[in-house]
């Protein structure tokens, strides 16, 4: 796929509506105790759009309207006063590249995940003075795809997506005879609701969990005991209502007790988690984590605001041994992933706060356990899921969505190869189906995807009796007589959205 760029330019933050007055004052924004401890790395997605789609202009007018408000991503890093770490609001802007592509959609975009999505959005090769880049691409066939490079330490993933839904709001108001659409409301002062309190109580050992000491992260493996099989390749799992409905069934017990009723995440995740360990061939006395992004504006009491536009991440760690994991069933796995998340409550946020604002971080020399930048996480897995953000409010307008208006036809994180990264995302071929995108070693990519596909006898509640079937084409699943399980039980208690990495 040959990508022409046809333009590149800074697009600035428009004031002309009078709507961001008393923001445009400020001279930076401070980071909170959560934008700290998040990747230092942007992320990227692709929304894709069937024709008819709006112009390139109002793309670019509704931007520049939304930048008033959320000038953050306008802005640029650096320090204040006392030499703390801030987003400094000086409306340098964000990068706006119009590109171009001689064929049709279809015939140049990989179905599958492939480099060939890296395309798509703006080049990460060098280094990114903006906090934000946007990409238009239009295709032959009238298709366009937005790509953009979103830093982490301005927003989380539900944060970046508010924004991406307010562009999409402002976008769909605007003409060429109204240069300035409606502003949504400005986002909320995020160091004003994160204030630590006197005296501080740290109850959890936020040292290991969130921070450590320059160059001893653990996250840098050696992968003693897993295999080490070459290339990364990214292996997208499609997981169908039905297969869903399976794998809840299957983590409810042999009893099928309501009691234990567990999210879509939950189950899938456990699932994976299995496979991806008995695919790695990790040795049985070994420890395998997972390290699952947890949504706190929920969990707060009171809850932080929904549509607070900031970071406010922290990890959830459910562990076990390899052994203990491949040899019980998925429930075993399943009730380890709940555990782990119920964790981290109100006491915990509030205690990361306090622990994070008592300056001990400098004092001790401790810097995010987080990594952006490795190779492989074996024999350990790093989650991040999609399952509540607003996907389909990306609606620039027009009224290419198949009837759903200016909807996208699929919404996709970038091709990420690190080993060991899972991102769990709606599926877009199906309602209440799952998409998984699985980066794991070449070598290891056949056995996953048959362990992925199935529930054996050590699953179910009972032996599995029948045929399986293909995920593709329905779901894998066996001819077991087995109550089917509401598909959107204790969602609601689990994750409220997650981090994106450079997906």
């Amino acid at each position: 796929m040959k990508v022409r760029v046809e333009s590149s330019k800074l697009v600035k933050p428009f004031y002309g509506s009078g709507g961001a007055d008393d923001r445009r004052t400020a001279e930076f924004v401070p980071l909170t105790v959560f934008d700290r401890v998040a990747e230092d790395a942007h992320f990227s997605a692709i929304f894709a759009y069937r024709p008819p789609t709006p112009p390139n202009s109002a793309f670019e007018k509704s931007l520049a309207a939304v930048l008033a408000v959320y000038r953050e991503w306008a802005g640029r890093f650096g320090v204040d006063g006392d030499g703390n770490p801030v987003i400094v609001l000086n409306d340098e802007g964000v990068r706006f590249i119009e590109a171009s592509v001689d064929s049709a959609h279809d015939e140049a975009v990989p179905r599958e995940p492939s480099p060939a999505w890296l395309n798509l959005h703006p080049s990460k090769e060098e280094e990114i003075q903006e906090l934000l880049q946007i990409q238009l691409t239009r295709f032959a066939c009238g298709t366009l795809t937005v790509g953009h490079n979103a830093h982490h330490r301005v927003a989380d993933g539900q944060g970046a997506f508010q924004f991406f839904a307010a562009w999409a709001r402002a976008c769909r108001a605007v003409s060429d005879d109204d240069p300035a659409p409606p502003l949504p409301a400005a986002p909320h002062d995020r160091a004003a609701l994160f204030a630590p309190r006197r005296p501080p109580r740290c109850e959890f050992d936020h040292r290991r969990a969130e921070f450590c000491r320059k160059n001893t992260n653990p996250a840098v493996q050696t992968l003693d005991g897993a295999s080490v099989g070459g290339n990364v390749v990214v292996h997208r799992a499609h997981f169908s209502k039905q297969f869903i409905g399976q794998l809840k069934a299957a983590a409810a017990g042999t009893g099928g007790d309501d009691r234990l009723r567990y999210s879509t995440f939950v189950c899938v995740m456990a699932q994976l988690w299995r496979a991806i360990t008995r695919s790695r061939r990790v040795g049985g006395a070994a420890s395998t984590h997972l390290r699952i992004n947890v949504n706190g504006r929920a969990r707060l009491v009171p809850p932080a605001p929904d549509d607070y536009s900031g970071n406010l991440i922290l990890w959830a760690f459910p562990r076990a041994t390899a052994e203990e994991l491949v040899r019980r069933p998925v429930s075993y796995a399943a009730g380890l992933i709940e555990r782990a998340v119920a964790g981290l409550d109100d006491r915990y946020f509030r205690s990361f706060i306090d622990f994070a604002s008592t300056g001990a971080v400098e004092e001790e020399g401790l810097v995010p356990l987080v990594e952006s930048n490795l190779v492989a996480l074996s024999p350990h897995v790093d989650v991040y899921t999609w399952n509540r953000f607003p996907l389909k409010a990306m609606d620039f307008g027009g009224g290419g969505g198949n009837g759903n208006g200016g909807e996208p036809f699929y919404v996709v994180p970038s091709y990420f190869a690190m080993e060991g990264v899972v991102i769990i995302a709606p599926s877009f071929a199906e309602e209440g189906a799952i998409d998984a995108y699985v980066s794991l070693f070449e070598d290891n990519l056949a056995s996953f995807v048959e362990e992925c596909y199935s529930l054996d006898q050590h699953n179910l509640s009972g032996e599995c009796a029948g045929e399986v079937v293909h995920p593709q084409n329905g779901g894998v699943f066996c001819n077991n007589k087995m109550d089917r399980v509401n598909d959107n039980a204790g969602d609601a208690q689990l994750l409220s959205g997650s981090s994106a990495l450079s997906l």
